[in-house]
């Protein structure tokens, strides 16, 4: 595979953007090669500016579920597009969005539209603090809520693999009321509500780790948050940016059977566009202005264009429930191959489409387990799969996202690929 154009889009793009891209993980600084830059994406293929077509398992970070370019979406896109891109006023898309995504999880009884994920949890926590009148808060170690101050400590996603799970620019004030804990450990979480009696507001939590590569709650855990929550007077919140709608039609309180008192969602409820949501139990949500005193506002808050591919997305995922089943067909035949394959030098960790091989051999379910990975080794594998058609998250603590999109023939030549690579 040739990639000049990557790397001359690179060498310029270094001169204007730090690192050369707009978000850390898409440097390739882990895997130590250059960006690809992508010119365009079908169903489940991206092509770069070089001409060179991948199958793609990352999916824009998770959205894509039924693919790229899905038609239904495209043309959703198009027809709202021409009629202008966003009003700042209400339409009638955010009142068939809001229901439908109400209708689909029944713990959002009343939600907000917002323009990203990030802005979603900011928001969630506010709520959270105001409905409770406490300013504590406490998160999980590797667990990412998007670059706000207050949950930029001990994060996953990038900040992992660029070694800076706390941010520079963030003063200590602004974490001071943020506790951390490790996922999958109750003692921990016990621990901290015992020396912060009657001041935590809430637990935030993805309800499947996602951003220190896929790390699943262990039996008991979602429930044990759940019941500490009510009995300690805190909420609940499940930040389902990344497994919202890939779960289950009904995100992670159908999954797993519980009920959260508040839910965070990103691009996948806008078909991939910049889009967000937050919401949750009805006296809560409506704390939020102009009901309330939490005040929050946006200008591209539930734009027609994003709205359109939602309903396009979320109308196809209602009526076609039966995709869920075979995505996850699809995602165990690929974990059963990467286990088949590597044997006890890794640990494969897969739920719905979500999966991620780590390479380690100790069974992974926190943080600290997840961080005894061999990143340079997977480094090898990441660089040996690209080179052979294969795009996956350049870092080692990332999800793979099946969509709808992958095909049998999809699945065998990555199966086919990485056995090659494990005879290397």
């Amino acid at each position: 595979m040739t990639e000049s154009k990557s790397i001359s889009l690179f060498e310029k793009a270094q001169t204007l953007m730090p690192g050369g891209v707009n978000s850390p993980v898409r440097a390739y600084r882990a895997v130590h090669r250059t960006p690809r830059f992508i010119k365009s994406a079908n169903g489940s293929k991206i092509t770069d500016a070089d001409g060179n077509t991948y199958i793609d398992y990352v999916c824009t970070w998770g959205p894509a579920l039924l693919g790229h370019a899905f038609p239904a979406v495209v043309k959703a896109v198009q027809k709202a597009a021409v009629k202008g891109l966003s009003y700042g006023a209400p339409t009638e898309g955010e009142v068939k969005l809001a229901h439908l995504v109400s209708s689909l999880m029944p713990p959002i009884q009343m939600l907000r539209l917002v323009s990203s994920g990030t802005e979603a949890v900011m928001s969630a926590i506010r709520v959270a603090r105001g409905y409770t009148g406490r300013n504590k808060i406490i998160k999980f170690k590797g667990c990412y809520h998007g670059h706000s101050d207050s949950l930029l400590v001990k994060a996953g996603s990038a900040a992992l693999t660029c070694a800076s799970p706390d941010s520079a620019g963030v003063p200590k004030g602004c974490t001071q009321d943020t506790l951390v804990a490790l996922y999958n450990d109750q003692e921990s979480v016990k621990r901290l509500f015992e020396a912060n009696k009657g001041e935590v507001a809430a637990i935030i939590v993805e309800p499947v780790a996602a951003n220190m590569g896929v790390v699943l709650p262990q039996n008991g855990f979602l429930e044990f948050l759940r019941d500490i929550t009510k009995r300690e007077g805190s909420l609940l919140i499940f930040d389902e940016v990344i497994t919202g709608f890939r779960l289950a039609p009904g995100g992670a309180s159908e999954r797993f059977g519980i009920t959260p008192d508040l839910v965070t969602l990103g691009k996948i409820i806008g078909g991939g566009m910049p889009v967000g949501a937050y919401g949750g139990r009805r006296e809560i949500m409506q704390q939020v202005s102009p009901l309330g005193s939490v005040y929050q506002a946006g200008t591209l808050s539930g734009n027609p264009v994003s709205v359109a591919a939602g309903l396009a997305t979320l109308e196809y995922l209602a009526s076609h429930k039966e995709i869920y089943s075979a995505l996850e067909d699809k995602t165990n035949r690929l974990a059963t191959a990467y286990r088949n394959a590597f044997g006890k030098q890794v640990c494969v960790n897969n739920i719905a489409s979500l999966m991620s091989v780590f390479f380690t051999a100790k069974p992974v379910t926190n943080y600290e387990t997840a961080s005894s990975s061999d990143t340079e080794r997977y480094a090898e594998y990441f660089n040996f799969m690209l080179d052979n058609g294969i795009y996956l998250a350049p870092s080692q603590f990332e999800a793979m996202f099946i969509s709808a999109a992958h095909s049998d023939e999809d699945i065998e030549k990555t199966i086919s690929t990485l056995q090659k690579f494990t005879q290397v």
